[in-house]
């Protein structure tokens, strides 16, 4: 079931899929959209509902220029959503920004959120945010990938097939986040809306959220990929500071739900029916 829902003077798409009580799933980004989570999210379904929307400045939920588009606000707008939905206190299921918004939430709401559910979460300081946007940059020079991109250039594809050509460029440009950087086709793909990206970081600031963890008292679970561009050691640090389990999927990068699928849905899903 698809809708717009009108908050704090915006309209956000939504999207619900199965039925009775269930989680929230917040996307990454930021700026993108909802899509690039399916079908893989989907499958947590089992026996729930899932809601999903396009967070304020991305996908079906396009602003204007002068709206503000900071951290704050995506704040405001959930907790608006959460209302409205009757569902406070909440399930949280966020993946990359959307786990680091997820955070961001449960700090200034700490009464309104039930559990977390954290995958590939963002980083809690502006410091290692920083070194995974390195990592990446270094793995999208891969030698493989660089040779893949050299050859799309040279291959006409662009003239004889232009969608094609397109969706070979969106693979390339994200394979650094993957393990198995052939696994990237699997992915649905995305487009970012920079401004948004851009004001959500600059609203951040050097931020870092290690001791706001540390005084949060609610249940959560980490998932994360062995091999993701976001340090380990980072996402230990925020597991441990959460009281939290950490679970690794060994084959995967950023994106456990499309290079392990099978594990990542019965791994969430056997945390979403703790509740």
């Amino acid at each position: 079931m698809e809708g717009a829902v009108v908050v704090n003077g915006v309209e956000l798409f939504t999207r619900r899929v199965g039925s009775g009580p269930g989680p929230v799933v917040l996307h990454g980004g930021p700026g993108a959209h909802h899509d690039y989570l399916l079908p893989q999210f989907d499958r947590l379904v089992d026996g729930r509902s899932l809601r999903y929307y396009d967070q304020r400045g991305g996908g079906r939920s396009p602003v204007g220029r002068e709206v503000p588009v900071g951290w704050r606000e995506h704040v405001r707008d959930l907790d608006a959503l959460l209302a409205t939905w009757t569902l406070r206190p909440a399930t949280l299921i966020g993946y990359s920004w959307g786990g680091l918004l997820a955070l961001l939430y449960a700090i200034a709401h700490p009464d309104r959120v039930a559990r977390l559910a954290l995958v590939c979460p963002a980083p809690a300081t502006a410091q290692d945010r920083r070194r995974f946007e390195a990592a990446f940059a270094e793995r999208s020079r891969a030698p493989a990938i660089a040779a893949a991109r050299d050859a799309l250039q040279a291959s006409g594809l662009r003239e004889q097939d232009p969608d094609a050509y397109r969706r070979r460029a969106f693979e390339l440009s994200v394979a650094g986040y993957f393990h198995d950087p052939e696994r990237v086709r699997d992915l649905t793909p995305f487009r970012l809306t920079g401004r948004t990206q851009q004001a959500v970081w600059d609203s951040l600031g050097d931020y870092d959220l290690r001791g706001a963890l540390e005084r949060l008292a609610v249940p959560a679970r980490i998932f994360a990929g062995r091999h993701d561009p976001i340090p380990m050691e980072a996402t230990r640090d925020a597991a441990a500071r959460l009281n939290a389990d950490l679970v690794v999927f060994d084959r995967s990068g950023h994106c456990p739900h499309v290079e392990e699928p099978d594990r990542f849905a019965e791994a969430v899903g056997d945390w979403l029916s703790r509740a």
